[in-house]
């Protein structure tokens, strides 16, 4: 298929599928220098804390209880109350700031310049630069998330065995991606928000998961679904669809989706995977 990108360059980008191992990839992406451009603008969301807009108002107000739920998951899946956490991809900083107020030695790195500056004059989190990630001593962490920072990664395989070795025995990581196979992807196709190319390098379905984390000796512990984040892709992708949008329909496509995601929740419009070496 072919997929638009409505944030910076409106430009066409192609996206296959390979057949094997159910990936779907981004082509003829920049590399991780040129594709800084990319995330220039003031809607880009994780970058600027942005208000402006219904959206990114409705995200505002929901990102509070979100946060709680991945606190508590945290909590349930490493069976502690607080430890030592690394939050990669740390936007400006929500999440961090959250789990320090909550009692974890909470650090976070973040490759972008800005973000990292509202992070500290907004929640006084310091965030070191994604850079960092190769100098942290190994065996460190409780628990290491990425919040739909993985399909951002260009050398993906080197990644995740650099995650792996932050680990303390016994932590866990946690990723999460947005789900191809969910009703909301079925029913937008090129126009679904969570394609987002070409900053999404790569595009998952829970089959592609499984198979990334056996190919690395990570132990799938959990896969939990984020059940919120099919009203907001579904809203932004009526926004894509038409030029400007249609609230109604947003939330409709977004509930059909999570209803469906009832009887099988790996068809959730984004998943929480939660792995252990």
């Amino acid at each position: 298929m072919t997929a638009l990108d409505h944030t910076v360059s409106h430009a066409l980008f192609e996206i296959w599928e390979c057949r094997e191992c159910t990936v779907r990839f981004t082509q003829r992406i920049p590399d991780a220098k040129g594709m800084q451009a990319y995330y220039r603008a003031e809607s880009y969301i994780s970058h600027t804390d942005t208000s402006k807009g219904l959206i990114n108002r409705l995200y505002h107000i929901v990102r509070k209880k979100t946060l709680g739920d991945k606190r508590k998951l945290l909590v349930s899946a490493t069976a502690k109350r607080n430890g030592r956490l690394l939050d990669i991809g740390a936007g400006t900083g929500a999440f961090v700031h959250y789990m320090q107020q909550s009692g974890w030695e909470a650090a976070g790195l973040e490759p972008d310049e800005q973000a990292r500056a509202i992070a500290a004059s907004r929640h006084q989190v310091d965030l070191k630069p994604i850079e960092a990630l190769a100098t942290e001593p190994g065996h460190s962490y409780d628990a290491i998330t990425l919040w739909h920072v993985l399909e951002h990664v260009h050398d993906l395989h080197n990644y995740l065995e650099r995650l792996k070795n932050l680990l303390k025995p016994g932590g866990r990581i946690f990723i999460a991606v947005p789900n191809y196979t969910s009703y909301d992807a079925r029913i937008y196709q090129g126009n679904w928000a969570a394609y987002d190319v070409p900053r999404h390098l790569y595009h998952f379905s829970p089959d592609s998961m499984k198979r990334l984390f056996k190919a690395h000796a990570l132990s799938l512990q959990a896969i939990r679904p984020m059940w919120f984040d099919a009203f907001y892709i579904s809203l932004l992708s009526e926004k894509y669809k038409n030029g400007k949008g249609n609230v109604v329909a947003g939330f409709w496509r977004g509930a059909i989706s999570n209803i469906q995601a009832l009887a099988n929740r790996e068809r959730c419009s984004s998943l929480v995977y939660v792995a252990a070496v």
